[in-house]
């Protein structure tokens, strides 16, 4: 199953996805933030912090748009491993000019939606950069 969901992933990345982000997160899903101690449980939040990523990573610039992350050129997955319903997609990308590298845990459902989505993130420059990126934006979607 895993393989279908995270095919439908790369296909929303690429802005190809029918339905958009919203058609690949299940309801209850939790998405576990490399910035925030406590996991955030629910559709509507994870949809928010994904969409926020995409503006920062994905160097968009455009609050609450369900816009694919890689739209910039300078995110990319390099690495990919797939085991039953869990995936870890590694990524590199660049946000004012520091190096970020890290991996996206997907784990889907039997119907091969997400129901937990946590992010890692490496150096500690990329964090410090990411956190101050992702609470903007947060911020702009909120005002949104």
């Amino acid at each position: 199953m895993i393989e279908k969901c995270i095919a439908d992933w790369h296909e929303y990345i690429i802005g190809k996805k029918p339905g958009g982000l919203e058609a690949l997160i299940a309801d209850e899903c939790v998405f576990i933030s490399p910035i925030v101690f406590k996991p955030q449980v629910g559709k509507d939040l994870t949809l928010a912090y994904l969409r926020a990523a995409g503006g920062t990573l994905g160097g968009q610039g455009t609050p609450g748009e369900d816009k694919p992350a890689e739209n910039s050129g300078k995110f990319k997955y390099t690495k990919e491993i797939l085991a039953g319903n869990h995936a870890m997609l590694e990524f590199e990308t660049e946000m004012d000019g520091k190096y970020v590298n890290g991996v996206d845990i997907i784990t889907c459902n039997d119907e091969g939606k997400i129901i937990e989505f946590k992010v890692m993130i490496r150096p500690l420059q990329a964090v410090n950069a990411v956190h101050a990126a992702m609470g903007a934006m947060l911020e702009k979607m909120k005002a949104a």
